[in-house]
């Protein structure tokens, strides 16, 4: 890959369930009502998903990698803590505004265009397939992380509830 990193496509990837594994926090989404701040809390002890972990960086090799999360601003410490405790590749992290309530596929998608008129995204790699189906209609390359199993309180999180 040339050093000019700034020249390089981008691959875009998300967090939770495609890099980090939130098996173990979902049950903060199946209380009433649901436990947000225990749900995010919890996520600096989220396993790697080696699927993900892998795809990151194997795409790093030839790409600027770029985290699109769906996660509120207010975890930005720990999720780059996070990143850099797996020894993932240093990238931009864009999170979601703590009072922005809009489904992922809607905030996914605006950050993607907006990062599209400069650059070259090769790929975008995310497990919701509202997103991902989006994204694909906007014209971007899309894989779908299906690595990770979601519960039902985590797909409706994801796609209906803008939390993450």
């Amino acid at each position: 890959m040339s050093d000019d990193r700034s020249k390089a496509p981008l691959a875009v990837f998300d967090l939770d369930n495609t890099l980090a594994d939130t098996t173990h926090r979902q049950e903060f989404l199946q209380r009433t009502p649901k436990d947000w701040n225990g749900f995010f809390s919890a996520a600096p002890q989220d396993p790697p998903a080696p699927e993900g972990i892998a795809l990151v960086r194997e795409r790093a090799r030839e790409c600027e990698i770029v985290y699109l999360t769906g996660r509120p601003e207010r975890c930005r410490r720990d999720t780059l803590e996070w990143l850099a405790a797996q020894g993932l590749p240093e990238g931009r992290v864009y999170m979601r505004r703590d009072a922005d309530r809009r489904p992922a596929r809607f905030t996914k998608v605006e950050i993607l265009r907006r990062l599209a008129r400069t650059r070259e995204v090769r790929v975008f790699v995310d497990d919701d397939e509202l997103v991902c189906a989006d994204a694909r209609r906007a014209g971007f390359t899309v894989v779908r992380a299906d690595w990770v199993t979601r519960s039902a309180e985590m797909k409706a999180a994801q796609e209906h509830e803008g939390r993450t």
